[in-house]
């Protein structure tokens, strides 16, 4: 089943049930998706530009997350970790930090990294691997560990 098929079943489900917040969400979700074909020009998104436009919502509600616990909006936070919690449903799931360190101990070898001059190499090598299974910041920080 693809997402939008599913976003639209869940859309339904949450009508029924009377989620606003959860609703509001799938809406916004629906409309990024259908934005991204739009601008594409393609009538259906690919799992990957599906998985692309899902990360991108993802870190712009953990950005959002920081930015109102930092203003001490305590309001705007739990709107914000609600929404993200509706969104990371629709994400693959994600490594632990074992397993991402695993890949990267295996790509810095494969790329023949020795120091943190290679880093933009390695990190070009292993996002395509975990994209969107792996926090891009816990990856630099792993990356830049197996460097140093």
């Amino acid at each position: 089943m693809s997402l939008l098929n599913r976003l639209n079943d869940d859309m339904k489900q949450a009508m029924k049930n009377k989620e606003k917040e959860k609703l509001s969400v799938i809406r916004m979700l629906k409309a990024s998706l259908q934005n991204e074909a739009i601008k594409h020009g393609k009538q259906d998104l690919s799992e990957d530009e599906e998985l692309t436009v899902l990360s991108r919502e993802v870190k712009q509600r953990k950005d959002s997350l920081q930015e109102f616990q930092n203003a001490g909006r305590q309001d705007l936070v739990e709107k914000i970790q609600t929404e993200l919690t509706y969104v990371e449903i629709y994400m693959p799931t994600q490594l632990s930090e074992e397993e991402v360190s695993a890949i990267v101990q295996q790509t810095v070898a494969e790329v023949g990294a020795t120091s943190k001059a290679d880093m933009g190499k390695v990190m070009g090598a292993i996002m395509p691997k975990l994209k969107g299974k792996a926090d891009g910041a816990l990856v630099n920080k792993l990356v830049l560990q197996h460097l140093s």
